[in-house]
């Protein structure tokens, strides 16, 4: 199935350098609420305000991570819309997009790419009586070798003069967002126990998306069940 193409709102210019605009020198804030909350996506995180080694701090309002973003209605959309987003970065694979949509664009026209960092979802992978910790550092190991060029790709389109705001999302926003999400992390210089606890902030989000499924999904909570 091929897509239609997606308006851009921003355009590499020759001669121009890649940089990731997420980083500036400032003191350390108040608590930062990150989580931007929304309807139907429970996982809408912004990756500002961490600190680096150098002394600086990831600036806010440049970058999000989140869930499943084809689920956003239109009052998400209406939320959305005042942070000005340029790109959105799809993990998921091609069968995810064709069975359950992608972004709404046409609603809020910005770039769209899709950079699918595995081939089969986990939802199709045996796990009886694999041990939960030792399943996840399998599939970690392999999604980065099968997704090593996906994943710089995304780095590189984050980068691009003009592309920030921008989201990436998987269908949770746990594992193939959270693997980049600590490249990007990392690359900027946050240090390995804040990544883990961006990461581990998932686990709220997780727990906002089951009680939704619950009460609205039954076909999603019937997945999650099954895996």
């Amino acid at each position: 199935m091929t897509w239609p193409s997606v308006p851009s709102v921003h355009v590499a210019e020759a001669g121009c350098s890649p940089s990731l605009d997420t980083v500036e020198r400032m003191s350390a804030s108040a608590i930062f609420d990150r989580v931007i909350e929304l309807e139907a996506v429970h996982n809408f995180r912004d990756m500002g305000d961490y600190p680096t080694a150098d002394g600086r701090r990831t600036r806010p309002h440049r970058l999000y991570r989140a869930d499943g973003l084809d689920r956003l209605t239109p009052a998400d959309i209406e939320t959305l819309r005042p942070l000005g987003l340029h790109t959105v970065i799809d993990l998921r694979t091609l069968g995810e997009i064709e069975l359950r949509g992608r972004f709404p664009f046409e609603e809020l026209p910005l770039a769209w790419h899709h950079l699918p960092v595995v081939d089969v979802t986990w939802e199709q992978v045996d796990t009886a009586g694999r041990d939960a910790a030792e399943f996840l550092h399998e599939q970690y190991t392999s999604m980065l070798a099968y997704g090593e060029p996906l994943f710089a790709a995304a780095i590189r389109t984050l980068a691009l003069p003009g592309a920030l705001p921008g989201v990436f999302h998987c269908a949770a926003g746990k594992d193939r967002t959270g693997i980049l999400a600590a490249l990007v992390l990392g690359a900027l210089g946050v240090p390995h126990d804040v990544i883990i606890a961006d990461y581990a902030l998932t686990q709220a989000g997780m727990e906002r998306m089951r009680r939704w499924a619950e009460a609205t999904n039954p076909e999603m909570m019937a997945r999650w069940l099954a895996m």
